[in-house]
């Protein structure tokens, strides 16, 4: 098995690309190890010194570490083989009764609208640098679409400039309704 790495735009953070579907299935992120008890990934990977979260996307892990942790250099090859260790393994992504579930609210057609531009348009470039967008909440009064960066795009330097002069235009575009965006931490 060969496991391609790619940087992102966020220094903290590196894309491990296994050549296989990880969550196709809906992405996932963890930030503590209580959260990463979850998968068996995750949880093995937070075992790593400096890591301090692990995203899924439909066909990559990002790895996120500490701030003023080790080098890349020196924690790259501790990540290559849990990652390769675990899909060599065939055990699953996530443990039994871990999937994720709908909140069966029915979204107003203004809501359906941007979650359909950030599934087509948004989503699918973010996950080129390793994270993901997903949808919060959106003031219908005032115009004010919320959203949630993760995996390398959480934290990351570039995100807010992301927001502002990607989605912030796109949505604007598209969903007039949008007067701006804002990201949740």
């Amino acid at each position: 098995m060969f496991i391609q790495t790619e940087p992102t735009p966020n220094p903290n953070a590196l894309k491990f690309l296994p050549g296989r579907d990880v969550a196709s299935a809906g992405s996932r992120e963890f930030l503590t190890i209580d959260q990463a008890t979850a998968s068996p990934l995750a949880e093995a990977l937070f075992t790593l010194e400096d890591v301090s979260g692990v995203f899924f996307g439909a066909d990559y892990v990002s790895v996120t570490k500490a701030e003023h942790g080790r080098d890349w250099s020196e924690m790259k090859p501790e990540i290559l083989s849990v990652i390769m260790d675990h899909f060599v393994s065939g055990a699953p992504l996530l443990r039994e009764g871990e999937e994720g579930a709908e909140d069966g609210v029915e979204d107003s057609e203004i809501v359906a609208e941007i979650k359909s531009l950030l599934d087509s348009r948004i989503r699918p470039a973010v996950a080129q640098d390793g994270g993901d967008i997903l949808f919060d909440a959106f003031d219908e009064e005032s115009g004010v679409l919320k959203l949630r960066m993760r995996g390398a795009c959480a934290g990351c330097p570039s995100s807010a400039m992301t927001l502002k002069a990607g989605v912030e235009q796109m949505m604007k575009h598209y969903v007039p309704e949008v007067t701006s965006v804002e990201q949740v931490i």
